[in-house]
């Protein structure tokens, strides 16, 4: 019998001997690629947190005590030993588990994840709460190196490290590819172990509570030992950063020796300040293919596990991400102004060629969207075009930027909005379902959304062409396969286009709705004998307050479609101008996303699901027409 088996919960896990554990690591590993490899996820960051999965839960008592895993994309092994290994090939599957930590999922996620850097801030505030409750818990976060590019993360250390106030909080750091990380080495391990005693702890601070004691010279004497302590360890470790805030830094360490991860804990575990342990690990461990491709591996579709080759399913049509970022290219080598800006996500923004192709007009900020739009409201100042690309999800991060920073000013800056509407597996975290609501109230702003891959490029066209805030936003996944304009051309701002002409009922469609919209028309053509008029509406706004209001007038039986909440959406825009005008005697069904978060599973499924595809739209026709 393996052992992975015999896990079901930590306290099976703390029956195994310290022996068998690499044994563990092993099948745990083994488990992750062929679940992964059949449903897709993030593989290459959870291969490399298998061992302190282990450890941590080895080590603590949880749920009484809390972890908090960073963005939670490495936490598929802290899944599998807290009571979901038998769930867990239903991972990112609908009503599997989730491939990010969620409360309402088990006891032992104690904080809901899916954006970077929150871990810290997360962590303080339970710690803080359990000492004004008299709990005696410990609270680890655990937090990757990628998301120490995140102010938050500098926010939740600052205020950890305030020296009013004991913080009993462990930090885990991550660090899978930073430069710090190199120190590393028998000497930096063994010096962690041995400093991370108890005993050698409360020494420590008895020695301090001694020198300042010392009539006249205690203060100078403390403060010069204190130094020469700080000199010392920052010789041999690269800790000074996190001694800085106040921390007690440990490391770096091997974050995949079981043994010294273990003892390391188990001294540490007894601090009642701030401690910041820095584990070294590697992405993809244990994986050969995505130890050699972690950025591929990071997150990944479906793959053959004997080769790490994905599993083509023989597309010859482009994403739209891929198309953008070809376009980027084009562009920018017949205009020297445009420059690309992105948080972390080069690979993800399809900005790759561009990186290589123009290095010096290309910035990846970091995971750190609120300083990249308000670093491109910065470049636009002085006459630049900085197309900010970043997935609508992670956008929301830096709203209060986009309204002070940019729009008051109304500068030029585009906002190319990646993943917006559903997008999958990855679920409530990442669905982009919000950026026409937020982006369409701010003052000075344009909201397009193209209905294929040609009008997304003569979006990109249109943006370079204005003066002023304008956004576009286009789904995940692959484009509708048509042909592209070899000379790209304009939209006249605020103009929609009727793609289909009927009496009947008229249907409002944006984005990627557009296409779900002219099936419904075949439908109810062939079906029923109903005539639609379907309008696709590329601006969000300004909407098209001419065409509007003679369509409604004329056919007072109106659908809105969008892959949108509802809330503040499109619907709503075409209600406010309807009301604002005038018009009424008219029926109106809004399709669109609910007032709820949208859940993990495949995109088709989700939209039909929350009726914004083209049998919903039928039978909302069929509604109004009685």
């Amino acid at each position: 019998m393996s052992i992975i088996d015999k896990i079901n919960f930590p306290e099976d896990l703390k029956k195994i001997h310290r022996s068998s554990l690499p044994q563990l690591a092993s099948e745990m590993r083994k488990m992750i690629v062929e679940v992964v490899s059949k449903n897709g996820g993030h593989l290459a960051s959870s291969l490399g947190a298998v061992e302190l999965a282990i450890a941590i839960h080895y080590v603590f008592d949880t749920p009484k005590d809390k972890v908090i895993w960073d963005v939670g994309h490495q936490a598929y092994a802290h899944k599998i030993l807290t009571g979901r290994r038998e769930q867990f090939h239903t991972l990112r599957k609908h009503e599997g588990i989730c491939g990010f930590t969620r409360m309402c999922e088990s006891p032992y996620d104690s904080f809901s994840t899916g954006h970077s850097g929150t871990s810290i801030s997360a962590g303080l505030g339970i710690a803080c709460a359990k000492q004004l409750k008299k709990e005696n818990a410990k609270v680890i976060a655990v937090i990757g190196d990628g998301s120490l590019t995140a102010g938050l993360a500098y926010e939740g250390l600052n205020q950890a490290g305030d020296t009013h106030k004991d913080k009993d909080i462990i930090v885990i750091l991550n660090d899978n590819n930073m430069s710090i990380a190199q120190n590393v080495g028998a000497l930096s391990s063994f010096l962690s172990r041995k400093l991370s005693a108890k005993y050698l702890q409360d020494l420590r601070k008895e020695f301090g509570e001694f020198l300042k004691s010392l009539p006249k010279i205690g203060d100078d004497v403390y403060k010069f030992a204190k130094r020469s302590e700080e000199s010392f360890k920052a010789f041999v470790t690269p800790g000074m950063l996190f001694e800085a805030f106040n921390f007690d830094y440990f490391g770096p360490i091997n974050g995949h020796n079981l043994n010294h991860l273990i003892d390391i804990l188990n001294n540490i575990k007894h601090l009642k300040e701030p401690a910041l342990l820095h584990v070294i690990t590697k992405k993809g461990k244990g994986y050969l293919p995505a130890e050699n491709n972690p950025v591929y591996f990071h997150g990944v579709g479906c793959f053959e596990v004997k080769t790490g080759n994905g599993i083509s399913k023989n597309h010859n049509i482009p994403t739209y991400t891929e198309v953008f970022g070809e376009t980027m290219v084009k562009l920018a080598s017949e205009d020297k102004k445009i420059i690309a800006v992105t948080a972390a996500m080069p690979e993800g923004t399809g900005l790759t060629k561009f990186q290589e192709t123009f290095p010096d007009r290309f910035f990846d900020v970091g995971i750190a969207e609120q300083h990249g739009v308000t670093f491109a409201a910065g470049l636009a100042t002085e006459g630049f075009k900085p197309v900010v690309a970043i997935y609508s999800t992670f956008l929301q991060r830096a709203y209060d930027q986009i309204l002070h920073d940019v729009c008051i000013e109304s500068l030029p800056v585009i906002f190319a909005i990646d993943r917006g509407g559903i997008v999958g597996e990855d679920g409530t975290t990442h669905n982009g379902l919000f950026d026409l609501s937020y982006m369409r109230s701010l003052p000075n702003m344009v909201v397009m959304a193209p209905k294929d891959e040609n009008e997304l490029r003569r979006m990109m066209v249109t943006a370079l062409s204005h003066n002023g805030p304008i956004a576009f936003r286009y789904p995940r996944g692959r484009a509708i396969g048509v042909p592209l304009d070899e000379n790209i051309t304009p939209l006249p701002i605020g103009k929609w286009e009727i793609l289909k002409k009927g009496k009947d009922i008229l249907i409002l469609s944006v984005g990627s709705s557009v296409y779900e919209a002219s099936e419904a028309h075949k439908i109810l053509v062939s079906d029923y004998g109903i005539y639609s008029t379907v309008v696709n509406c590329r601006f969000v706004k300004p909407i098209d307050l001419e065409l509007i209001t003679s369509l409604a007038g004329e056919i007072p039986r109106i659908i809105t479609v969008e892959e949108n909440v509802l809330q503040g959406g499109f619907g709503s825009a075409v209600l406010e101008c309807l009301n604002d005008h005038g018009i009424s005697g008219f029926k109106l069904e809004r399709l669109g996303i609910p007032d709820l978060f949208v859940e993990h599973g495949p995109q088709k499924l989700l939209r039909t699901k929350y009726k914004i595809d083209s049998n919903a739209i039928v039978n909302s026709a069929l509604r109004i027409m009685g």
